[in-house]
């Protein structure tokens, strides 16, 4: 994959390990592969992205976090890809996730009707409540589904980087040899 693109805006190992905040956690983060960019750990990076982006409420990179060190997965692509899931998102991807979650579970339900939802910006936190409790009235489906489209987008997202990766370290080869001819 194009390195230099991803090296250009992803600050160096160096300088995150500089990082007064990040120096508290010792040993903890200074392994390479956390600031590494090669095919296995990108991989395993979009896989835990792809994977914690569907945790509810604002603890993705927490999660993405907490998985990508014990795992030693390139932890910058890992809290980036947390960022597919937005105010614009979340509300479609769990939609999904609760027919995904009531395919599996065997169950031909419509989601239960909520109140009209409408995010007001101007009341943001009553609008948080009442997201909360249209979530919380999906239940069962919901949390199955998120869990299984969770580890289904992980899947994808990891065999399509590494794919991608492979495509392109190909091709690379394949134009070098002709250059050479």
């Amino acid at each position: 994959m194009p390195r230099k693109l991803f090296r250009k805006y992803l600050p160096s190992a160096a300088s995150v390990r500089e990082n007064r905040w990040v120096a508290l956690f010792g040993k903890l983060l200074q392994h390479p592969n956390l600031w590494h960019l090669n095919r296995d750990s990108v991989a395993g990076a979009v896989a835990i992205g792809l994977f914690s982006g569907l945790v509810p409420g604002p603890l993705q990179m927490l999660a993405a976090l907490l998985l990508a060190i014990p795992l030693r997965r390139n932890l910058p692509v890992a809290l980036l890809m947390t960022l597919y899931t937005n105010p614009f998102t979340i509300v479609p991807l769990y939609l999904l996730a609760y027919g995904y979650g009531s395919l599996l579970l065997g169950m031909n339900q419509q989601p239960p009707q909520v109140q009209h939802f409408a995010m007001d910006w101007g009341n943001l936190l009553d609008s948080l409540g009442r997201l909360l409790d249209w979530t919380l009235a999906l239940g069962k489906p919901l949390f199955i589904g998120l869990v299984a489209l969770g580890l289904t987008l992980a899947f994808v997202g990891y065999w399509a980087v590494q794919l991608g990766w492979r495509c392109y370290v190909v091709l690379a080869w394949r134009r070098r040899k002709q250059s050479r001819q």
